[in-house]
């Protein structure tokens, strides 16, 4: 699968850049329906077919325009280095993703990416902070409190926190009367919870970057930064009271 990526690579790099308007015709039905025909086949012949023809251009597609839309540009590696590491990247948790869930794979392998791309960048950040003083990287973006979530060290603990919120959360959804946006949210953090730790995989030392997490809700629900946090506070309470519970 890795020597067919470049031609693809290069035709997309090849085509004219600037802001242009969003489709996602590239990932419709029938690519989904590919992810799920490449989950189930049993040679790798069957599974490099699919990948060929129905998988490898969408996914370039998506990774090319995650790393331009979102500006996530990596230190010393140019974009055809970064597209190909972050494709490699991908082609590793396909397997993880869970049809039965009745999920987009579109949406999964976005935030996949997404979280790998920040989390590579925050790692380049480390690396090069290593070389400073203390009070050189003090306002580093992996430093900063309010760009940070962080759980418990414990992971046992955290596991059994979360598990208790997504029990908690899909009663609270069913039962609790939410406007429309709060719904959307609500939604969307099943989703993010339920795959929390295929989809984090790249977060050291459980460091939930807040970043990953805001742009894929946006994404998953459409609605703006001021919308999301809104609508979140109910959910937070909810934790809140959760995590007292599960002290006491």
């Amino acid at each position: 699968m890795q020597e067919t990526l470049s031609a693809s690579t290069e035709d997309v790099l090849s085509k004219k850049r600037g802001r242009k308007t969003v489709n996602l015709n590239y990932f419709a039905e029938k690519e989904e329906l590919a992810v799920r025909n490449f989950l189930i086949a049993e040679t790798f012949e069957e599974k490099n077919k699919i990948y060929n023809e129905f998988l490898r251009a969408p996914l370039d597609k998506m990774i090319s325009s995650i790393i331009r839309r979102y500006k996530l540009y990596r230190k010393d590696m140019n974009f055809i280095e970064i597209h190909t590491d972050t494709h490699s990247f991908l082609m590793t948790k396909v397997d993880k993703f869970k049809p039965a869930k009745e999920k987009k794979a579109y949406s999964y392998f976005g935030t996949i990416c997404k979280n790998y791309l920040m989390g590579q960048i925050i790692k380049d950040q480390k690396e090069t902070n290593r070389k400073v003083s203390y009070e050189d990287i003090s306002a580093s973006i992996e430093e900063r409190p309010d760009m940070i979530y962080r759980i418990d060290d414990d992971v046992v603990e955290s596991h059994v926190i979360i598990n208790e919120y997504l029990k908690e959360l899909k009663e609270f959804i069913e039962r609790e009367s939410l406007n429309e946006n709060e719904k959307k949210l609500g939604y969307a953090l099943i989703d993010l919870f339920d795959n929390y730790e295929e989809i984090f995989s790249g977060a050291d030392n459980n460091k939930f970057n807040k970043n990953v997490i805001l742009l894929s809700l946006r994404e998953m629900t459409n609605l703006s930064t001021k919308e999301i946090r809104s609508s979140i506070k109910r959910f937070k309470k909810l934790y809140l009271i959760i995590q007292v519970k599960m002290k006491n």
